[in-house]
């Protein structure tokens, strides 16, 4: 399977951000929030691929590239964590504030090459917003895909994201099963209690795509679990977003080997991973 690079999709030289506008704002965790935006004149700012990034800026504190985790007729929203000065200052700005955005960049995930397969989605943590992303595109397009299996973990409860979809929205569509695992056992918790990489083991998902995002010790040993249940490496799919700098491929950080994330992906298989230094 070929995955585009950003070049062959079409991309924007633009560093100029746009003004945006946060038209509301959830709370997904203790650390994690959902803004939801759109331009002054209440239109979509950018219409994404899933897997694809926006930059969002704030004056004189900086900007960063987050995923775009789902997308409405006149909006996109974009799922922040809480890790540093310019994370921490998004947390505190309030519905109605104006935001600097610009995107989108990326490759996104391959959509036509998911047709009519089964998909496995695992995640990790904050990992869930990437691959959220191309979940609600295969659930409006349902016809089009076949059984999804999503898998999902976390520390703890409270680490838990998108929790509306994970118990009350997902499991209720059609050919699309939902499991959620927290590290250990937790007062009140009556779900599974484990690390991904076994628990997907015992779920043994059929082996057609599978993929995955999340912190880099689980995407470690789940890869030899996916293999090791028949994943074609070539059907591994993984996207490196935390790599993505300004976006275009200037600044030189996102490079791993000769290749550079902004520009050949962040989306990735497993096949072409193995191809890359072990730097990611």
């Amino acid at each position: 399977m070929k995955i585009a690079t950003t070049d062959e999709i079409k991309r924007s030289n633009d560093l100029e951000p746009m003004v945006g506008k946060v038209v509301k704002i959830l709370e997904e965790s203790t650390d994690v929030k959902t803004f939801r935006i759109s331009t002054l004149d209440g239109k979509k700012p950018f219409a994404p691929k899933p897997g694809q990034l926006g930059m969002f800026s704030l004056p004189m504190i900086g900007e960063a590239m987050f995923s775009v985790t789902n997308q409405g007729d006149d909006y996109i929203d974009m799922a922040i964590k809480k890790t540093g000065e310019l994370t921490d200052a998004l947390h505190e700005i309030e519905e109605g504030q104006e935001i600097g955005i610009r995107g989108p960049y990326g490759n996104g995930f391959p959509l036509e090459y998911l047709k009519g397969k089964d998909i496995v989605f695992i995640a990790g943590g904050i990992g869930l917003a990437p691959v959220r992303s191309v979940i609600m595109h295969c659930l409006k397009n349902r016809a089009d895909y076949g059984k999804l299996t999503i898998i999902y973990g976390a520390r703890s409860v409270e680490d838990l994201c998108f929790k509306d979809d994970l118990f009350n929205n997902w499991p209720k569509e059609e050919n699309t099963q939902v499991y959620v695992t927290i590290d250990r056992p937790q007062e009140g918790w009556e779900g599974h209690v484990g690390f991904v990489p076994d628990y997907i083991k015992e779920i043994a998902p059929n082996p057609q795509i599978a993929i995955i995002c999340g912190p880099p010790v689980m995407i470690k040993f789940s890869l030899p679990a996916l293999t090791g249940l028949g994943f074609q490496s070539d059907d591994v799919i993984t996207t490196l977003e935390l790599r993505m700098k300004c976006g275009i491929g200037k600044c030189g950080r996102c490079n791993i080997g000769h290749k550079y994330v902004c520009l050949d992906g962040p989306v990735f298989t497993l096949t072409q991973l193995n191809e890359m230094p072990n730097e990611y």
